[in-house]
């Protein structure tokens, strides 16, 4: 075993992916968890599964598991991702085999941000693993429900980049569809009954079945739609969850990149945020960038731009209360085409009277 200066087990050569699993309370997330395991979608995988309270239902729930689960019993997982899972996921990183993955399930009445954000904050954790997902299970009976009432749910189907429709023979889907694609009008859908490990894993921005990279796949196939045909301005209604995809067919510069996404990231109510940028001093080769709220995961260049990607920079940025009109001068501005009666991108950079700590 190689060992780092320390006497610990040396980083893995890949970081290892992580799928978050949520979904409100009641959803059917064991259920999904479990027809995956009866697959084989997870052998060699490790599942961190969260207990509720002291009852530990979930844990119970669990079937064929075995030595694979680390099981959190301080309650909500996201109320100790500063501790335990933070702790459980280097436990596991320092397993020899190291795990093929690792499926974290969160409670029904968790926000998954702060596991996200974890992973993009943490250097241990940079270094050691990779965000492959966020899945959400969401439920046709008692969703449209949840949705009326629970930001909760609101924010973990914002933030999904695959969506599991449950409980469809009981309710008719249709009120619970709408709600869903009000805050996440992309991320691709798939019924309880037909649950793969290749249909709601590797959500990344490679497709395995091809080997290939894909930002159409990652970002949400109908990203460039949804940014052609919702142009009207929506003014950020207060607690509204909601997503936003920006697109420039031009080349930005890397000082622009820096500092807009800089801006972005300071913006209140941001939950996550990802997109490829065309990078103005290197235009071969697209920037990828993915964010938690204020923490940005390092940028890294793709060897290449892929195929039919159109070179073009693509954003989606989604949160909660978001100004959408103010967003799209933001990034019009550091395009180098601002609206004539919206501030430019030096208005911006060089404001004497701007908040301390947003100059560059």
């Amino acid at each position: 075993m190689i060992s780092d200066r320390f006497g610990r087990p040396a980083a893995p050569a890949e970081p290892i992916p992580v799928t978050v699993l949520t979904g409100f309370l009641g959803a059917g997330k064991t259920t999904i968890l479990n027809r995956l395991l009866a697959e084989g979608a997870l052998q060699g995988a490790a599942l961190i599964v969260n207990e509720f309270g002291e009852v530990g239902l979930d844990g119970l729930l669990v079937e064929g598991a075995g030595e694979g689960v680390v099981e959190l019993n301080d309650g909500c997982v996201c109320c100790t991702v500063r501790g335990d899972l933070v702790d459980a996921l280097l436990r596991l990183a320092d397993r020899r085999p190291a795990p093929t993955r690792v499926l974290v399930e969160t409670t029904g009445l968790a926000d998954p941000t702060p596991i996200l954000a974890a992973l993009a904050a943490h250097p241990e954790l940079l270094a050691r693993f990779r965000l492959d997902g966020v899945v959400c299970v969401v439920d046709a009976l008692a969703g449209p429900e949840h949705f009326a009432h629970r930001i909760e749910a609101r924010r973990q189907t914002a933030l999904a980049d695959r969506l599991v429709l449950t409980k469809a023979d009981l309710a008719d889907p249709a009120p619970l569809l709408d709600a869903v694609r009000e805050v996440n009008p992309d991320a691709p859908m798939v019924r309880a009954e037909a649950v793969t490990g290749a249909a709601i894993l590797d959500a990344g921005l490679r497709d395995p079945r091809t080997g290939r990279l894909d930002p159409d796949r990652w970002m949400g196939a109908d990203e460039a739609r949804r940014h052609h045909h919702h142009h009207h301005d929506h003014a950020g209604a207060h607690g509204a969850v909601r997503s936003i995809a920006l697109r420039h067919q031009g080349a930005m510069s890397g000082s622009d990149i820096e500092a807009f996404l800089q801006l972005v990231s300071a913006e209140p109510g941001l939950l996550r945020l990802k997109g490829l940028f065309r990078v103005a001093e290197d235009e071969a080769r697209p920037l990828v960038v993915h964010g938690v709220r204020s923490y940005l995961h390092p940028p890294a260049s793709l060897p290449a731009w892929p195929e039919g990607s159109g070179r073009a920079t693509r954003l989606v940025v989604i949160g909660e209360g978001l100004d959408e009109r103010r967003l799209r001068d933001l990034f019009a501005a550091f395009c180098r085409a601002p609206r004539a009666d919206a501030p430019d991108r030096d208005a911006l950079v060089d404001n004497p009277l701007s908040v301390a700590g947003m100059r560059f």
